[in-house]
């Protein structure tokens, strides 16, 4: 099942780059404020936020199922960041 999610995942990132951007974005900002470990689900719930409230144009869902996806990529690619999402064994 997690390669049928990984799947969608890489589908939806290919299409929706913005998101990883926020993502990258609101993970610096709670790294930067002094944090050690932070919660990818409080980042998706800051990236509704900004989306829903904070700006204009079009709205765009996120997929809770993907978080995993983009604390490992932003790990990957940034090594700084590769112990800061706790992080489970995908099933």
């Amino acid at each position: 099942m997690a390669k049928h999610i990984e799947e969608k995942f890489e589908t939806y990132h290919k299409d929706n780059p913005h998101v990883y951007d926020l993502f990258v974005r609101f993970a610096k900002e709670a790294k930067e404020s002094g944090r050690d470990k932070f919660s990818a689900y409080a980042i998706f719930e800051r990236i509704r936020w900004f989306v829903d409230v904070e700006t204009r144009g079009d709205r765009f869902k996120v997929n809770n199922n993907y978080r995993p996806y983009y604390a490992r990529k932003m790990m990957e690619e940034y090594p700084e960041f590769h112990d800061f999402f706790h992080i489970r064994e995908l099933q």
